[in-house]
């Protein structure tokens, strides 16, 4: 983790959400996102300060574009506005639970991989895979939209990283309230 720079706080993140433009539906998903984020770092361990910034913060690419790219987008605002490294990535590899180099040449994205690397970049990729708009989803159905959006494959990266952080947990994401 950088040591020279903190993540951003709850409030600096939903400004810079509103200062960039992001539509008030997008920033109530990623107070959502943000909710269930911090439930699963408390019970497995990860930076919440690095989860929160990054959950709150992980759409603001959709200020830009509401296409699949709005995660480079937003790493691209993030840059430009000075944020920690660890923030950026969060950011730039929440898709589903990351998207391979593959994947992203056929989605049309920058060449590269978007793998969630990370407890924290993981923790808050499977947080937005279990929350639909601003509500809750289980895990069958977020597994079902991202195999029909992207790919089996990547379908399966989601149930995958389900279970690694589940086990991290001692309880099924499914189960966190």
């Amino acid at each position: 983790m950088s040591t020279d720079r903190r993540p951003p706080t709850r409030d600096e993140c939903l400004s810079l959400l509103r200062r960039e433009g992001c539509p008030e539906k997008v920033i109530a998903h990623c107070e959502a996102v943000a909710g269930l984020a911090i439930k699963i770092a408390r019970r497995c361990g990860a930076d919440i300060g690095i989860v929160e910034a990054g959950a709150l913060l992980h759409d603001i690419g959709r200020c830009r574009t509401h296409s699949i790219g709005h995660a480079v987008e937003g790493a691209r605002v993030a840059s430009e506005n000075g944020l920690p490294p660890e923030v950026i990535r969060i950011i730039e590899r929440h898709i589903g639970a990351g998207l391979t180099r593959e994947d992203a040449r056929q989605l049309g994205l920058p060449d590269k991989d978007y793998i969630p690397l990370t407890l924290e970049e993981k923790v808050v990729a499977q947080a937005d895979n279990l929350i639909s708009a601003d509500g809750r989803v289980r895990l069958d159905e977020a597994i079902a939209d991202v195999a029909r959006r992207v790919s089996p494959e990547a379908a399966g990266r989601i149930r995958a990283l389900h279970e690694e952080l589940s086990r991290a947990c001692g309880i099924d994401l499914d189960d966190i309230e």
